[in-house]
């Protein structure tokens, strides 16, 4: 990042509390439960944010698995300050009267006036909790990054030190997924983040995509929807949740589906056909998979199926049903 625009510099506001969790089950629309436990990102429930790592939506960071215990803030040593400059304190907080932000944070400091293409110059950035950087007297604009959460502010440095405080009330979730009481191993599920509430009828672009389980990622103060996917079948959650400023939200989703095996046989446990095109469809005729194999394993929402296996230029087919939680095996008799 080269420079800074006004544009790019935002904060979101408080939302509504949170909904209902939706579960797609074929055509079917079921209410289904998600789990939440809250935690303080600081001391004494120690759990700050080590490295950042860049999401891969349009926008925004996600943090590897785990969090480590919050660093006890290093003894600052006063800076050597030239002649002309000054010397500029800044650090976080999760909000007025809230506790300090101990990591996580990146700082960059920009020129206070734009160059003639527009832009405003990077001049210095930091990844310190709380860094000190020694300037040329003048006027800057300085903004700090807390994951997905941010804030600006414009400084004039002229001749004594400057201590500027920044307000960012932010908070994490940590996601993962289950089937039953049974969780779903890392890989095969995947989270995609979008700011307000699932019921908002605007068109949005995810801030956070292809998240995965045990990340987390680090939001503004506000309700979010998440939208689950496991397998790259039809299991499909949707669920509002609220992040609260300082704190880590460890949110379990519900899928209500199983692991299905297809098979093309001659015969009732018999040796599967390869070079077999397989459709599964809903009742109503609606194309959830396609693939080609002679085992290919699809992860179904619980409901009613339509199995359709095409081999050496004939097709047969058969009916199924999908259980949650019970994975296993589909056979297709080639009769």
């Amino acid at each position: 990042m080269s420079g800074w625009s006004p544009s790019r510099l935002w904060r979101y506001g408080a939302a509504a509390a949170a909904g209902p969790l939706l579960v797609l089950l074929g055509s079917l629309l079921v209410i289904a439960p998600a789990l939440a436990q809250t935690r303080n990102l600081f001391a004494p429930q120690a759990t700050v944010p080590g490295q950042l790592t860049p999401g891969t939506g349009s926008l925004g960071a996600t943090l590897g698995p785990g969090m480590p215990p919050a660093p006890s803030a290093p003894a600052q040593i006063a800076p050597v300050v030239p002649a002309g400059h000054v010397a500029l304190a800044v650090a976080a907080r999760y909000g007025r009267d809230a506790p300090q932000i101990a990591g996580g944070l990146i700082w960059r400091v920009y020129a206070g006036r734009p160059d003639t293409t527009g832009v405003f110059p990077l001049i210095k950035e930091e990844k310190a909790a709380a860094p000190i950087f020694v300037l040329p007297s003048g006027n800057y604009v300085v903004h700090a990054s807390f994951g997905l959460a941010s804030a600006a502010k414009a400084v004039q440095l002229s001749s004594e030190t400057v201590r500027e405080v920044f307000d960012i009330p932010a908070g994490g979730v940590r996601l993962e997924g289950r089937v039953g009481d049974v969780r779903i191993p890392a890989g095969q599920i995947s989270f995609d983040i979008y700011n307000g509430s699932q019921f908002d009828t605007t068109d949005r672009r995810p801030l956070a995509q292809s998240v995965l389980t045990g990340d987390v990622v680090l939001l503004p103060e506000g309700t979010y929807y998440i939208v689950s996917n496991y397998g790259d079948g039809n299991s499909v959650v949707r669920s509002d949740v609220h992040v609260q400023p300082g704190k880590l939200t460890d949110i379990a989703v519900t899928h209500r589906a199983a692991v299905i095996t297809l098979k093309l046989v001659n015969e009732s446990r018999g040796e599967a056909l390869a070079n077999t095109q397989w459709t599964v469809l809903t009742p109503g005729g609606d194309v959830i998979k396609e693939s080609i194999g002679a085992f290919p394993r699809v992860v179904l929402a619980e409901g009613d199926y339509h199995a359709v296996a095409r081999n050496d230029g004939k097709t047969f087919q058969r009916d199924f049903k999908v259980i949650t939680g019970v994975d296993g095996e589909v056979e297709v008799l080639a009769r």
